[in-house]
């Protein structure tokens, strides 16, 4: 739920459990697509996994992403959707509502959780619900994100993810930096530094998750909904997915607001910036 400066996770240093619920036209892949006309027709064809991002909060984003997704679906793609919204141990809640709601506000007002703006996606929940499209948990619930900051990255996997993963060994050298570099980024450089490997840790157990729940869908397709830091190529849970075999065909869609993008995301969405107050505000105030 990784969003940098512009956008914060809503939550001042000292309220840690805030913090450890987490932030991180057609063209050719790489290019920045405008959206001031019409909505462009998807990209390419429809991969196994297709990484959507988002900044949490951008309006046009959301609708923009809908409308693409929309277009895949209604021309006979039926993936799962796993959501970054929707933490995994509620999968079961999940499950019953999707079985038992008729439309999306009836599934969010079962399963939804406090730190999502949710009528932001109420389109995907409510396509997911007439495709009949499998929706998935995807994102670590506090608690577990508690866990991995106080007992590291292994802490929420078992004997069999940790090989997977290699979570036996150290994180490369380069995905740590990066990802610090984003958490401090993310925090306005005001983060205590006792908290930044614990977070960095957090948001990397996050994204092994999302790469594992993908790869349990197998061999459905599947859409990954998640902030822009989860879909990166570079770091995010493209880094992780394919470190299993068999290989999969992977597809990073970043969403973004003015910035530098170059090299994180297969095809680049360029988005106004969403009107907000200074993220950095409340960290001065402390």
């Amino acid at each position: 739920m990784m969003y940098r400066v512009r956008l914060m996770c809503g939550a001042s240093v000292l309220a840690t459990l805030a913090l450890l619920s987490g932030c991180a036209g057609v063209a050719r892949p790489g290019a920045v697509v405008s959206t001031a006309a019409a909505p462009p027709a998807p990209v390419g064809p429809n991969p196994q996994v297709l990484l959507l991002g988002e900044v949490h909060d951008n309006q046009q984003g959301h609708r923009l992403r809908y409308e693409l997704l929309r277009q895949r679906v209604e021309a006979g793609w039926r993936p799962a959707i796993v959501m970054e919204q929707f933490d995994r141990e509620n999968q079961d809640l999940l499950d019953r509502a999707q079985k038992g709601c008729l439309d999306a506000q009836c599934v969010i007002q079962i399963v939804h959780g406090p730190r999502w703006d949710w009528q932001l996606y109420y389109p995907v929940i409510q396509l997911a619900l007439t495709y009949h499209l499998p929706l998935v948990a995807g994102n670590l619930s506090r608690a577990d994100a508690s866990r991995v900051v106080r007992d590291g990255i292994q802490a929420t996997f078992d004997p069999q993810g940790i090989k997977d993963y290699r979570l036996d060994q150290p994180v490369p050298a380069d995905l740590r930096v990066a990802q610090q570099k984003e958490i401090e980024m993310g925090h306005c450089g005001m983060l205590p530094a006792m908290m930044v490997d614990g977070m960095v840790n957090a948001q990397l157990a996050r994204d092994i998750w999302m790469a594992r729940i993908i790869r349990d869908q197998r061999p459905r397709d599947v859409v990954l909904i998640a902030g822009n830091g989860h879909v990166r190529k570079d770091i995010g849970v493209a880094r992780w997915l394919n470190l299993v075999q068999p290989i999969l065909t992977v597809r990073a869609e970043g969403y973004v607001e003015p910035g530098e993008h170059a090299g994180r995301y297969d095809q680049t969405y360029a988005l106004s910036t969403q009107e907000r107050p200074d993220p950095c505000a409340k960290f001065r105030k402390k």
